[in-house]
This record gives C-alpha cells, sequence and structure tokens, in this order.
C-alpha cells in the first residue's frame, strides 16, 4: 500500500503542497543562520574583548544570553504557532533576527552586545519550533523522511562550520571588528528570505480547527521560569574559577518544573488545552527519541569548542585552520545525514543505534590520538578521527527527529517540536560545561590556565604546551564519550521494544507515523 493511499483525505490536504520543497528550502537556511549563531561567537571573543573592552562577565553573557533566550521561548513559540499560524511566526522571529543581528554588528559597548544578543536569542526561538512543525505539515512518508534528513544535515553543518566560517569571516574583515562581520553577514541573507518565507510557507494547517487563541499563560510561564533556571549554571560555567553558588539555581528549578507537571496535569483534567499535550507526553516513541536527543545534544556539542581550544590554544593555529579540522566532521554528517533520512523508514531506530556506534568509536579515537599525537600531525589525526564522528552523527540526529515525531499528530507538531529542541538546548549546555570544566581543570592544573584565553594564531606553542592541551583534549573528549554511550543505552532499549511489538501509537492519529508502519513491515 503506498503512502498516498494510507493517508486519509485529511492528511495535508488532499494532495502535497506544490511550494513544500522550496518552503523547506527556506526553513533549513533560517534555521542554519540561527543555529550557528550559537556557535560561531566563539571564534570571534578575542575580537570583540579587543574591540569593545569587553570583561569576563560581559563576554559570558555575550555567549550564554543568546542560548539562554533561545531556550527560553522555544516551547511557547512551538505553542503559539499550533495554535495560530505558523507562517506568521516564522516571519515575526526571522524579522526579529534580521533587527537584531544588524544592531549586534553596530553597538558600541560589550553590554549593548549582550543585550542585543538576548533579543537575538528570543527571535532565533521563535522560528525554529516553525521548522520541525512546517516538515511534519508539508511532508508524509518517505518525503518527510528525506526533509527531515536535510534537517539533520543543517543541524550537523551549524554546530560544526561555526569555526571556519567564523575564522574565514575574520580573516576578511581583519581581527579588531571582524566580529561585526559575525553578526552582519546574516542581514542580506534574511533580507532575501523574509518575503519568500511569505510567500512559500503555507498558512493556517487545514487540520487544525480555527477558535479563539487559548494560552495556557501560568503553564507557560512556570516551563520558562525552570527552562532558565536550569539552564543557567550550565551557560555559565566557564571552567575556571567558576563559583560554586550557581548550582543553587537547579534546586528552584526542579521545584518550577514539579509545579509545571502539576499544573499541565489541572489543565488536563479540566480540559482546559495544556502547554504540553497529555498524548504528546504519552507517546513512548517520542519520549525516547527526546531522551536520545538530550544525552547526544550534550555529547557532541562540547566537541567543537573544546577542540577548538586545544587548536588554537595548545597548537597554535589560526581560527580558520583550526575550523579546517573540523571540517570533515561538517561534510561527513551532511552526506550520512541524507544517508540516515533515506533509511530510516525501512530500519529505523536500527540506523540511530548504529550512529551512534560509529561516533562513540570515532571520539574514542580522538582521544586516543590526542594524547597520543600532537603538532601538524596531530591535527591531521584528528581531523580524521573527527570524520568518522561525523559520519555516525549524520545518522543519528535526523533519523532521530524523524523517529521521535513520527507518532506526534500534526495539530501538536509545534509545541512538540519545541520541547524537542529544548531539550537539545538543555542538554547542549550541560555537555558544553562540563567538557570545558575537564578540559580546564588539567589545563590550570598544569600550570597553563593563561594559556587558556590565549589563542597562538600562527605562532606555535611549545612541545610541553601541546601535551598538556593534547591531554585536556583526551580527557573532555571521555566526556563526551560517556554521554553518548548514555544516548547509545536509550537507543537499544527502544530498539529492543519495537522489535518486541511493545510500541503504542496514539489514538486518532492520521498517518503521520509512516516510518514506524514501514519499518515494522520491513521486519
Amino acid at each position: 500500500m503506498t503512502d498516498t493511499a494510507r493517508r486519509p483525505a485529511t492528511d495535508d490536504s488532499e494532495a502535497p503542497d506544490p511550494n513544500r520543497w522550496r518552503a523547506l528550502a527556506v526553513c533549513l537556511v533560517v534555521g542554519f543562520m540561527t543555529l550557528l549563531d550559537v556557535s560561531i561567537v566563539n571564534v570571534a571573543l578575542p575580537s570583540i574583548e579587543s574591540s569593545l573592552g569587553a570583561g569576563s562577565s560581559q563576554v559570558q553573557w555575550i555567549v550564554a544570553g543568546y542560548a539562554l533566550a533561545f531556550g527560553l521561548v522555544l516551547v511557547p513559540s512551538g505553542r503559539i504557532g499550533d495554535l495560530s499560524s505558523r507562517r506568521l511566526m516564522f516571519v515575526l522571529g526571522l524579522s526579529g533576527f534580521v533587527l537584531t543581528s544588524a544592531a549586534a554588528g553596530a553597538v558600541q559597548s560589550a553590554t549593548a552586545l549582550a543585550v542585543v544578543r538576548l533579543a537575538q536569542g528570543i527571535s532565533a526561538g521563535l522560528v525554529n519550533p516553525q521548522v520541525l512543525a512546517l516538515i511534519q505539515q508539508l511532508f508524509s512518508g518517505a518525503e518527510r523522511a528525506r526533509a527531515f534528513g536535510a534537517f539533520g544535515t543543517t543541524v550537523g553543518l551549524s554546530t560544526a562550520v561555526g569555526p571556519l566560517l567564523g575564522g574565514a569571516i575574520l580573516a576578511v574583515f581583519g581581527e579588531q571588528e571582524g566580529w561585526r562581520g559575525v553578526f552582519l553577514v546574516n542581514v542580506p541573507i534574511g533580507l532575501v528570505l523574509i518575503p519568500l518565507a511569505w510567500r512559500w510557507l503555507p498558512g493556517r494547517d487545514p487540520d487544525r480547527a480555527r477558535g479563539t487563541l487559548h494560552l495556557d499563560v501560568p503553564g507557560l510561564l512556570l516551563l520558562a521560569a525552570a527552562t532558565v533556571l536550569g539552564m543557567l549554571p550550565f551557560v555559565l560555567t566557564t571552567g575556571q574559577g567558576d563559583s560554586a553558588a550557581r548550582w543553587w539555581f537547579l534546586l528552584p528549578a526542579a521545584v518550577l518544573l514539579a509545579a509545571f507537571v502539576a499544573w499541565e496535569r489541572r489543565q488536563g483534567r479540566r480540559g482546559r488545552g495544556p502547554v504540553v499535550d497529555g498524548e504528546l507526553v504519552r507517546t513512548r516513541s517520542y519520549r525516547n527519541g527526546a531522551l536520545v536527543g538530550i544525552a547526544y545534544f550534550a555529547g557532541f556539542t562540547g566537541i567543537f569548542l573544546v577542540v577548538t581550544l586545544y587548536l588554537q590554544s595548545g597548537l597554535g593555529l589560526a581560527p580558520w585552520q583550526a575550523g579546517l579540522v573540523q571540517t570533515p566532521f561538517a561534510v561527513l554528517s551532511a552526506l550520512f545525514a541524507q544517508i540516515g533520512g533515506r533509511q530510516v523508514a525501512a530500519r529505523g531506530r536500527k540506523v540511530v543505534v548504529l550512529g551512534l556506534v560509529v561516533v562513540a568509536a570515532g571520539l574514542l579515537a580522538a582521544d586516543l590520538a590526542a594524547a597520543a599525537v600532537q603538532g601538524t600531525s596531530g591535527a591531521v589525526a584528528l581531523a580524521a578521527c573527527l570524520a568518522v564522528a561525523g559520519a555516525g552523527s549524520g545518522l543519528v540526529i535526523s533519523p532521530n527527529q524523524t523517529l521521535a515525531l513520527a507518532d506526534v499528530p500534526p495539530r501538536v507538531a509545534g509545541v512538540a517540536g519545541g520541547v524537542l529542541q529544548t531539550g537539545q538546548r538543555v542538554g547542549s549546555a550541560v555537555g558544553v560545561a562540563a567538557t570545558t570544566s575537564i578540559f580546564f581543570s588539567t589545563v590550570v592544573g598544569a600550570g597553563l590556565g593563561g594559556r587558556a584565553e590565549q589563542a597562538g594564531a600562527g605562532q606555535g606553542t611549545p612541545p610541553q604546551v601541546q601535551d598538556v592541551f593534547g591531554q585536556a583534549l583526551s580527557d573532555g573528549l571521555r566526556v563526551s564519550i560517556a554521554l553518548v554511550l548514555l544516548a547509545l543505552v536509550v537507543a537499544v532499549v527502544d530498539l529492543l521494544r519495537r522489535e518486541h511489538g511493545d510500541e503504542e501509537h496514539p489514538r486518532g492519529h492520521h498517518g503521520a507515523h509512516d516510518a514506524s508502519v514501514a519499518k515494522h513491515r520491513a521486519g
């Protein structure tokens, strides 16, 4: 039976949207820009410090403010998009991102840049849940898997390419003011995309009933506060003399999260439309996919910061050279994301399990190489190991997104994407904090703490310094390996449950689980 024959008339409005692939292209470019701004700023920090005279606390907020604001609005914006218009939310978020990018490139003080970065993060958070929801709305069956494959490519590229693009922009515009180009490059691209988004993205999803926009404001506020307080200690972790008092934020975060769960259950019993639909929470494929995503993003996101520190501060490479070392990860991730997107419909969770095994093997090889060989040979060996990890990563991100959302009804796709991406942002914050703390503890323990903040671009470093930074990278990678293995355990448990037929499908679901159906039929 074909996908079209299985899909009822209510699914995707009888015929596929003729603009769906154009709409996807717009979504992916915007998603790439917003996710890129999470990592690309790290390369530009020395330039920002020099140009604006930024202090350590201001630098922290320039980086952390974006991540915090991003995570803060993902779920609320996904909910609003589900209830109103995803196209409108997308265009509003993109317009705000363009304006704040222009403002970030024009500011004259570090404090102003930190404030603008908060606004930029909010704008990015408005856009991203709509991307996943629109893929759910516009595509079904094999096409949906291909679309999620393209999205996985975007996520992998945006994370890994940041150092290379940032280094290239700094090389073109100069070290002193080059950081402005990191933000301003978003402006012309965004201005082109705004009218295209309004033209090609669909309006209101016909599957959703028209009615009054009802938002669970108390639930949204509880979740927002819990998210910010939960992420704060991690995004403010530098690994160098951080105050232990920041961990106290986790206590009120846990209390607020418990209050949110209790409130949502109350809203559900009263039929008042909770922020996170009970049907979503009860969908096991979604829960397991979210857990795999959290653990995996915690494992692989932290890699790139410690690798960049090792290459620039330890080996004395220029930013663009450090970016080149990480490029094989991005290239292989992009290639294998397409392969994973095609295979997930037939092979299901096995694709993700294989990908996680390959990522772990690549990182283990990088761990051994970092501790054993330095200099140019070390950089080449690290690039080869990261290429292996990148191939595995391509088999993880997009297939896991596909499986996590396979049984999610399109009417709650926005909030489902928002929750999924919030988990990924939290996981990323935890992973970066853990890997950098271990990295810096090794460097500081060897008496080289000052060098961790100084990139010896193009100058080279003494062999003993390279050895210390190689050991620091090895220690940090072990944290990432442990987190990837945790994701592997969850994925294997999910695979075993699926193969034993212990997987439920929510009542009333209409064709969104095409990938799961195809997988079960294939045995």
